[in-house]
């Protein structure tokens, strides 16, 4: 592929607390076709039409959703409008959901409150323009189903570019260090997660792009880097488990400050961006809290041994 011919579309949300540097869609204008991945939510489609505009692109001839949740793929159904020729490539099991959004929009405003709302609402994809292939003909461009940050999640090889979406959680580029965090809401199952990452090791990619946030050169040490994350995550919880509800939180993510030297860099994050992460966190110890408590002691201890708790 050509990298030069790869952008990055912020779609900041400046009414937000450092919601900056977090929605991103991306743009790859080849030779012979045009495809974006994760055009973002309703809300940002006008900034996304602007910036397409101002690359000179007339015609979308793919639109990729790693996932159909709303920061992601809110928006789809309005790009559409735009550019009626595309087709939108998802996972099986979020076509439906794509094709009458309900549903979802719904479990969007209950689990995301206002923040939904600042999304907007999710617009219906056409049937006949939404699909799931393993390959798109004549891109080169390979499918995965990568269930785990959601179970209707899909990444995306192109040569040796992987769009990995969320696949290995959350990352914000800093001069020096590495931040990532896991990105497990209900229903995490850690076992699922892991298969997923294995996956996308076993391709060896060169490059990774994450939605959240930014291109990657070291694709295979950032994908060892949340496989020992969520180990080690899932270890913290079971180890703060004994703290009184009221404190579990403040509780583990100081475990993690001492254990997880990748996390322990939120300190170095601009202070709107600490104030998001903060926001997003408790989604994170809620999926994974809900792991524990379905498994016995013993079959936790089997989980987590059964894997190195870091890597890359």
């Amino acid at each position: 592929m050509h990298s030069d011919r790869l952008t990055c579309i912020d779609l900041d949300l400046p009414a937000l607390e450092g919601f900056r540097r977090f929605i991103s869609s991306w743009c790859y204008q080849g030779d012979d076709y045009t495809l974006l991945v994760d055009p973002g939510p309703l809300s940002t489609i006008p900034r996304l039409c602007a910036e397409l505009d101002r690359l000179g692109v007339r015609r979308l001839d793919y639109i990729l959703l790693t996932h159909i949740h709303i920061d992601h793929a809110g928006g789809a159904g309005a790009l559409l409008e735009k550019f009626p020729e595309a087709v939108v490539f998802c996972h099986p099991e979020g076509i439906r959901h794509m094709v009458s959004p309900e549903k979802l929009w719904e479990g969007s405003r209950k689990v995301l409150g206002q923040l939904a709302e600042i999304y907007g609402p999710i617009v219906a994809v056409p049937e006949k323009q939404i699909r799931f292939d393993a390959e798109l003909a004549g891109t080169g461009i390979r499918a995965f189903l990568t269930p785990g940050h959601a179970q209707h999640h899909c990444s995306y090889l192109l040569d040796d570019l992987l769009f990995a979406g969320e696949v290995a959680g959350v990352h914000y580029p800093l001069p020096t260090g590495i931040f990532m965090r896991p990105a497990t809401p209900p229903r995490f199952m850690l076992q699922v997660a892991l298969a997923s990452i294995h996956q996308m090791l076993a391709l060896k990619p060169s490059r990774m792009i994450f939605a959240h946030y930014g291109l990657v050169e070291q694709a295979q040490k950032h994908l060892h880097i949340a496989a020992g994350q969520l180990l080690l995550w899932v270890r913290g919880v079971v180890e703060t488990l004994h703290v009184e509800e009221i404190r579990r939180e403040e509780a583990f993510k100081e475990w993690l400050m001492e254990h997880d030297p990748h996390y322990r860099n939120v300190t170095c994050l601009p202070a709107d961006i600490q104030a998001r992460e903060n926001y997003f966190f408790g989604n994170t110890l809620r999926g994974m809290s809900e792991f524990v408590a379905a498994h016995s002691p013993e079959e936790l201890q089997e989980l987590l041994s059964s894997e190195p708790l870091t890597g890359g």
